[in-house]
């Protein structure tokens, strides 16, 4: 499904060669990576990744899904892009891949599905090479108290910001189009307190050098919300009314 939505545009990515996934919203902010290894952490199926080949990295990207894998791997040989991938548990990650990098990425959706969030950054710290820079762009955890549904007309506080469990469902919905997901297995997120994940990156030796909080989606969470020409979804009339997303940069210091 994830392959033909309209979410990911894979037809678009195959025929043009100079189109970026959803790193178009934030090469800028990490910067020229011409000539420096990058490391993609949850790649899924690898348009991030290369995106970043097509922008002069040399990428690694990494995620759990070996049917993922497989298919980025696919695409690096049939676009002749210089990429490598590796499947992993991220935690396991140290035991299966050698290295450190210059650059340590990832990037929209990824943090709800790991438990641990300073098990995590602990993870990012050993593989940035000292001097290097970590940067991540995901959903802000504020935007996750509220019911999706507007109560006459109106957001409604659904949810505690402090949650202590994990969320699960079994509905077999995607974030990336309507259809049914066929024998889908039970889905679990956990919500990290945007304290938590700076904190998480500070313990592990990481200094914070840039925080951003942004008024818009990649995808349409409210019906309320409207669509620019950039793909961002954000609400009408410029109502920056609570934080959608976020980013985050740190370095690894060089004595560290």
């Amino acid at each position: 499904m994830h392959l033909t939505s309209d979410y990911y545009q894979l037809d678009k990515f195959k025929a043009d060669p100079t189109h970026l996934s959803f790193v178009a919203h934030e090469h800028e902010e990490v910067g020229d990576v011409r000539g420096k290894s990058l490391l993609h952490l949850q790649c899924h199926f690898g348009l991030d990744t290369l995106s970043f080949a097509r922008l002069g990295a040399k990428p690694t990207g990494v995620d759990i899904s070996g049917e993922a894998i497989k298919l980025a791997s696919s695409l690096t040989k049939e676009l002749e892009l210089d990429a490598s991938f590796v499947q992993s548990d991220i935690y396991d990650l140290p035991d299966n891949l050698k290295g450190e990098f210059d650059i340590v990425f990832t990037s929209v959706g990824v943090l709800c599905w790991l438990p641990d969030i300073y098990a995590w950054a602990k993870v990012v710290a050993h593989f940035l090479k000292p001097g290097g820079l970590f940067y991540i762009k995901d959903g802000h955890p504020i935007k996750n108290i509220f019911d999706e549904e507007l109560h006459d007309g109106k957001m409604i506080i659904k949810f505690p910001y402090f949650r202590t469990k994990e969320i699960k469902w079994s509905d077999g919905t995607s974030y990336a189009g309507e259809e049914k997901i066929k024998d889908h297995a039970t889905t679990y997120e956990w919500i990290h307190r945007f304290g938590d994940i700076i904190n998480a990156l500070i313990q592990a030796g990481l200094v914070i050098t840039e925080v951003k909080e942004f008024p818009y989606l990649m995808m349409q969470m409210y019906d309320t919300m409207v669509k620019n020409d950039l793909g961002e979804w954000s609400f009408p009339d410029g109502q920056g009314l609570i934080p959608l997303m976020y980013s985050i940069k740190a370095i690894k210091p060089i004595d560290h």
